[in-house]
């Protein structure tokens, strides 16, 4: 042993040191229990000794500590001197050399057999250490102890002693880098030593490993990847998986050193379990292809490293030689993607791919799909249908399916075709490959994309993922799902149907002649889509077609053949010109040729066929079809679709090389199907046959019409209708056809053919002899007309034939209006209308339209009578062909329509009056045009007309007035408000001057809901017109009710009441006051208790009203309060509101306080409570003293009106104080008590009377008649001077509601006071005549009545004598006629009291 340790523990060769060890262990193995005290000894001095080279001592300390190891595994547990061994090997750990401390570690494990009892010590002491100690190799060695001590104790001991969480806590001091040194060196020394039995405590660690890799100190950085490369080389397979989580999670850390760590932890991972990897490998790779664009440097060399790690994996050769390539691919994909994809392409598999193979491949293979370039799409398209064929398990790859299979749908509906059609058969090798239970949701993704309203490409290249799906699933799965491919064809949705008629463009490709059983399913649904609406539908159907055409033209021309046929013949245009397309590619195909050829310019006669190619289509179709098909063709040269005829022109020039000689060839048959197509049940193939025997026509001439007419006119008495219409097709064309020269010759048989199919039984063929008549009148003109109108009409008498020569008659005046329309009308209009002229002249009417126009003064009168006449039968016949004749008439017609209809309107004759009427509301309900400039004038009329002696016009003209309101926009009808006012205006005097007295209402305006039509524009005007608008629409209001029966007002009194409460309330001009409360208290005087709601409303404005600015206002207001209050049943409240706003009140408000209060005692004085009567008592009796005159007087109305309620006693009381008065010094109390007096008289004279005080009131009066001051003075003629001129200023107002009330005030004072007026009708008269002649009827009508009085027209004949001054004598006549009693209301109360 001396020599061990002497030489050999010494030896500069690691090789030598390290056998010379071993050797040392074996003797003290096999001889050391014999003799432990004599080498106990001999260890403790090398152990103790000083050295001179400290690095060669380091060897042989070493040694000696493992051999005083080794030695102590033979002590007793209870020997001392295993405690002494123990801490010199404590000691020892101190030594800053890793290989001592593992040794002693490694010593350490087996006598802690013996420190059990110290063990938390023991551990606590090695953790101390491990964290605090300032040395590096002391903290390093603590480590390796502590490793050597918990394998010693059992893995129990570290959640025992806590040691795990002492080394957690450790490693989250951010405060001390030491502590997390310490942690991460104990981690990595106890992964050595524990191996797989430290995994659980692994898995919890591992975030805080990775944390560490990012530390900013480099010590725990580097004891982090110390700690890492110990854990997986450790690890386990189970522990791959555990781990795998946390380490793809870390790469997405922001820390670029834990990414690292990740990156290189996973590199590990290849060479500690690289079967278990390979499971795992579907989600590292494309992780580390991430990181190798990482921002740093390191991390991505980290990531290069990692993925050539993993390529060392792989089994297959082919691929283990392109690894560099690959790693190429995925480090730079920009650059070596597309090469990558390319050598793949290259080279040859004999070996089957392997997991790790794919792990690599699939990374660079979806680059590749996802790049720009169409060529790489397409290349990595390839791969991955070549994948499938060359991977030992299909399950292999199934991890990948997920993120290539969306990059292929991707690529399947790409722009360029080539790289769709190459993703496509790429999913059917995946299906054929894997299976479809790999792909549940491959085929529904493809449905729904073929029903998405995506783009075309979308749709496209779902179809030929489809096709190669189903091709791949097999023959029964696509017969399942054919029908519902079918059923999908004529869905609802465009795109649906774009979507699955493209199917059919690429099944022929994928299924091959199996799709050929299909074709009679099949073609139907194409051949629908070929008449499609939408355009993209209908080319996928010809895209279908063709292709069909293109791949089975040969094997299946008997099944396809007849279905274009049927299409050519086909009513839609869409699918003649598809099937015409169609046709020439089957005969292009059979002929040989390509089809290709440029046609334009040259005659039609002029083909680009050979004679083969016409020998070609014969041999393959036989002669007879050959002349069919060329038969249908020909006739659909001249279809009425122009893409139609260029599409045929093209076929036929193709195929046809000499088409006079073909024509000949093929005539028989061509005459054969042109006739039958003229009968058939398809107008546009009529039309398109007859243009084709036009054509006939043209082209051969005189040779051919001897032959045609004869047959065309034979053609008539074929029993079967359609024939009958399809031979008036013919002549149409034919006489179009043919020059006029030479129709000539041919009349004779022309003119009776036509006029016997213009009385056909059927209508279909009287309106295609309709179309010939015209055609003829353009060569025949009059000639058409002379020799086939007078017949028709004739036929109009006769009962059987009547109706057919109508509707010919209608067919000829359908073509030819203003030509024939002259000869018919008169013969029609022949009073009195039979009820078949009636019926006709509907009839006609409707087909002429604006032909009318010039004949309205003829046709309008004789139906307008017949309307109205007694004849049961005729009048509804009438009635409708007028609202026939209004309603087709246009806007150059519409002004002489309404002038023919106000000429009936003004008719002497009620009916016609009542049918204009009907007619002007049936015209602006149901007509079309724009009329509202016409309606003003229309509406002023009905509404005169409401004013008719007849009831049942008045009824019509009312239903015609809301008929045209209804078709005037809102926003106009205020426009419409003076327009009103003056109709309304005029058709109360109309009815005035029907009655001669009484109050005048308007019949229109009696009727139920008779308010209904006008309501809107006064309503409109109130809430949005202007500040005169709205007072024009209030007074317009008022006259209207004035106007209108309580009854028929019953129902709009709260519609028309809340709008004035509501508008009166802001803030307007007093006019628009004023003329709301005038319209209010007509309202109140009409309405009554239909008022009831508002009355509390009423009273609040009334009474605010009082207090207004304006005297005007504050008058209205008063009156309509006193007329308010006779409908209200509590009074006691308002009187008393009007008595305290007296109190507080002056001037002018107290005045028109007081005239409301008169008027609210007036009208509802009983139901006045005796309190409250006194309280007006007690404060009028102090005011009928006021020195204000209209004070007083009002004052002595009220006690008045009041005494009629007052006790004997109290009114006693009253006549004495009065009598008080009588000698007052003061003129104002004579004044008002004389006054007062006179009121009582006037109300309660009885109370006078019976007075006790009566002989003293007598002498009062008495007195009163000698009082100077109370006497009239001169004074006053000047100041009736001064008002009237006022007035009569008045009268030259711009307003023309000014000039109407100065006109009344005039009347007014006329009828009161007539001695004012006569001393001043020099000023007066002149003004009042000039307003005779004013624009504006309201106010006309006012000076009217006005000058009836000032002239006092009524009072004798020399008065009518005297007014010839003024007025001319016609006037003076007329309006002395006029009744006396104003149609105005007044109050009965006469309010003139004098001074």
């Amino acid at each position: 042993m001396t020599f061990l340790i002497s030489r050999a523990l010494a030896d500069p060769n690691a090789d030598v040191r390290g056998r010379m060890i071993n050797a040392g262990i074996m003797v003290i193995d096999k001889h050391g229990k014999e003799n432990v005290s004599l080498l106990f000894p001999i260890f403790e001095n090398y152990l103790n000794k000083e050295a001179s080279d400290e690095e060669t001592y380091d060897l042989v300390r070493e040694g000696v500590v493992i051999f005083t190891g080794a030695l102590a595994k033979h002590l007793a547990k209870d020997d001392p001197k295993v405690h002494t061994v123990v801490e010199k090997l404590l000691d020892v750990l101190n030594t800053p050399s890793e290989a001592v401390q593992r040794a002693v570690s490694v010593c350490l494990s087996p006598l802690m057999q013996s420190k059990r009892e110290e063990g938390q010590a023991l551990v606590s002491r090695l953790l101390d250490q491990l964290m605090k100690s300032d040395k590096y190799g002391e903290r390093r060695g603590a480590a390796f102890g502590l490793a050597g001590v918990v394998k010693g104790f059992g893995i129990s001991c570290l959640k025992k002693y806590g040691i795990v969480d002492a080394l957690r806590e450790g490693l989250v001091d951010r405060n001390s880098a030491k502590r997390r040194e310490g942690a991460l060196m104990a981690f990595e020394c106890l992964c050595e030593k524990l191996g797989k039995l430290f995994e659980p405590y692994v898995i919890q660690m591992l975030p805080l490993l990775l944390v560490s890799f990012s530390d900013q100190v480099v010590a725990v950085r580097e004891g982090a990847e110390c700690a890492a490369r110990a854990m997986m080389s450790q690890m386990s397979a189970q522990g791959v998986k555990l781990v795998l989580p946390s380490l793809l999670k870390g790469l997405e850390d922001k820390a670029w050193r834990t990414k690292q760590s990740s990156v290189q932890l996973l590199g590990a991972m290849a060479y500690c379990a690289p079967q278990q990897l390979s499971q795992c490998l579907p989600k590292i790779v494309p992780k580390l292809t991430e990181v190798l664009t990482d921002t740093h440097p390191k991390v991505q060399s980290a990531g290069q490293t990692a993925l050539q790690q993993v390529g060392s994996v792989i089994k297959n050769p082919e691929i283990s030689s392109l690894v560099p390539t690959l790693l190429m691919g995925l480090t730079d994909p920009n650059d070596h993607t597309k090469y990558s994809l390319d050598i793949l392409l290259q080279t040859t598999f004999v070996n089957s791919i392997d997991a790790p193979s794919l792990a690599l491949l699939v990374p660079i293979v979806h680059r590749g799909l996802r790049e720009r370039s169409a060529d790489t799409k397409k290349k990595a398209a390839q791969i991955v249908g070549n994948m499938c064929s060359l991977v030992t398990e299909p399950k292999d790859m199934i991890p990948y399916i997920g993120l290539l299979l969306p990059e292929v749908k991707k690529v399947l509906v790409d722009p360029i075709p080539e790289v769709r059609s190459v993703a496509a058969r790429a999913l059917g090798s995946l299906i054929r490959g894997m299976g479809e239970e790999n792909f549940p949701d491959l085929v529904p993704w493809l449905l729904d994309t073929l029903k998405s309203d995506g783009s075309n490409v979308e749709r496209s290249g779902a179809a030929q993922g489809l096709t190669e799906v189903l091709a791949a699933l097999g023959v029964e799965y696509f017969e399942n799902l054919l029908p519902d491919v079918i059923r999908n064809c004529s869905h609802q949705k465009a795109s649906v149907r774009d979507g699955y008629l493209t199917l059919f463009k690429y099944f022929p490709r994928s299924l091959g002649v199996q799709f050929q059983n299909y074709l009679p399913q099949v073609l139907p649904a194409i051949l629908d889509g070929l008449a499609d609406e939408n355009e993209s539908v209908r080319e996928a159907a010809l895209g279908a077609g063709h292709v069909l055409v293109e791949h089975y033209a040969t094997t299946s021309l008997p099944l396809l053949l007849p279905a274009v046929e049927d299409g050519i013949f086909n009513d839609s245009w869409r699918i003649r010109q598809s099937s015409v397309e169609l046709l020439g590619d089957l005969l292009f195909k059979v002929a040989g040729t390509s089809g290709k050829a440029l046609l334009e310019g040259g005659s039609d006669d002029e083909g680009a066929s050979t004679e083969a190619h016409g020998r070609a289509i014969i041999e393959v179709l036989g002669k007879d079809k050959r002349n069919e098909v060329l038969a249908a063709l020909y006739m659909v040269r001249t279809d009425v679709s122009l893409s139609v005829r260029q599409a045929a022109l093209h076929v036929w020039k193709t195929i046809v090389a000499n088409t006079p000689k073909t024509l000949k060839e093929i005539m028989p048959v061509l005459m054969n199907t042109l006739i039958t197509s003229l009968a058939s049940s398809s107008s546009e193939r009529r039309q398109v046959a007859g243009r084709s025997l036009g054509e006939l026509v043209r082209k051969l001439g005189e040779r051919v019409l001897p032959l045609i007419i004869p047959i065309l006119a034979k053609g008539l008495e074929d029993p079967t209708s359609s024939r009958r219409q399809g031979v008036c097709i013919g002549l149409s064309e034919v006489m179009a056809s043919a020059g006029r020269s030479q129709l000539l010759s041919f009349m004779d048989e022309l003119i009776p053919t036509i006029r016997t199919a213009l009385c056909d039984s059927t209508p279909e063929v009287r309106e295609a002899a309709g179309l010939a008549f015209s055609t003829l009148y353009k060569s025949a003109g009059m000639q058409a007309i002379d020799e086939i109108v007078p017949t028709l009409l004739h036929a109009l008498e006769d009962d059987e034939t009547s109706d057919t020569a109508l509707d010919g008659l209608k067919q000829i005046l359908s073509v030819r209006t203003a030509a024939v329309l002259p000869h018919i009308l008169p013969k029609l209009v022949n009073q009195p209308l039979s009820a078949f002229n009636a019926h006709a002249l509907g009839a006609l009417a409707e087909v002429a339209g604006a032909g009318l126009n010039f004949h309205l003064g003829t046709v309008l009168p004789a139906l307008l009578s017949t309307m109205g006449g007694d004849d049961s039968e005729v009048q509804p016949l009438a009635k409708e062909a007028a609202e026939t004749v209004v309603l087709v008439i246009d806007e150059e017609g519409i002004d002489t329509l309404l002038s023919e209809l106000l000429k009936g309107v003004s008719d002497s004759q009620a009916s016609i009056r009542r049918s204009s009427a009907y007619l002007i509301g049936y015209l602006f309900k149901n007509s079309k045009l724009y009329l509202v400039d016409e309606a003003p004038n229309m509406i002023s009329t009905l509404i005169v007309l409401l004013s008719d002696s007849d009831s049942a016009t008045v009824s019509v003209s009312w239903e015609a007035l809301s008929s045209v309101v209804s078709s005037v926009p809102k926003e106009v009808l205020p426009s419409y408000i003076k327009l009103v006012r003056d109709a309304v205006s005029t058709a109360r005097d109309k009815e005035r001057r029907r009655k001669k007295g009484g109050p005048v209402l308007v019949p229109g305006f009696c009727l139920r809901k008779a308010l209904q039509p006008v309501l809107p524009m006064f309503h409109q005007g109130l809430i949005s017109g202007s500040a005169e608008l709205r007072e024009q629409a209030a007074l317009g209001l008022g006259e209207l009710i004035e106007v209108t029966s309580e009854q028929a007002l019953k129902e709009f009194v709260i519609p028309i009441t809340g709008p004035l409460i509501r508008i009166i309330g802001d803030r307007f001009p007093w006019q628009v006051k004023s003329a709301i409360l005038s319209t209010l208290t007509v309202i109140i005087r009409k309405g009554g208790i239909a008022l009831k709601p508002f009355l509390p409303q009423l009273q609040t404005t009334f009474v605010k009203c009082l207090h207004d600015s304006t005297r005007t206002v504050r008058s209205s207001a008063a009156l309509a309060l006193g007329k308010l209050s006779a409908l209200s049943t509590r009074v006691d409240p308002l009187v008393g509101d009007l008595l305290t706003s007296l109190q507080a009140s002056e001037g002018g408000v107290q005045e028109a306080i007081l005239i409301a209060l008169r008027g609210v005692l007036k009208h509802a004085g009983k139901s006045v409570s005796a309190a409250v009567r006194t309280r007006v008592y007690n404060q009028l009796r102090d005011l009928i003293l006021h020195d204000d005159d209209q004070v007083r007087i009002s004052s002595a109305k009220i006690l008045g009106i009041i005494s009629q309620y007052m006790e004997e006693e109290q009114l006693n009381d009253l006549f004495e104080e009065l009598l008080k008065s009588s000698s007052s010094s003061s003129w104002s109390a004579r004044h008002g008590s004389l006054l007062t007096i006179l009121w009582i008289l006037m109300h309660n004279s009885s109370a006078i009377m019976g007075s006790r005080s009566f002989s003293s009131i007598v002498d009062f009066f008495k007195s009163g008649l000698k009082d100077e001051k109370i006497q009239t003075s001169p004074g006053n003629n000047s100041r009736h001077s001064d008002l009237i001129s006022s007035i009569v200023s008045a009268l030259r107002d711009d307003s023309s509601e000014v000039r109407r009330r100065a006109l009344s005030a005039i009347k007014s004072l006329a009828k009161g006071n007539p001695s004012i007026i006569v001393a001043n009708i020099s000023v007066v008269g002149p003004a009042v005549a000039e307003c005779l002649k004013d624009g504006s009827m309201p106010v006309k009508l006012a000076a009217e009545r006005c000058s009836l009085h000032v002239f006092q027209l009524t009072k004798a004949a020399e008065n009518v004598q005297a007014a010839q001054k003024y007025i001319t004598g016609l006037d003076a006549r007329r309006l002395s006629k006029l009744p006396e009693l104003s149609d105005e209301s007044e109050d009965s109360e006469n309010d003139s009291t004098s001074g």
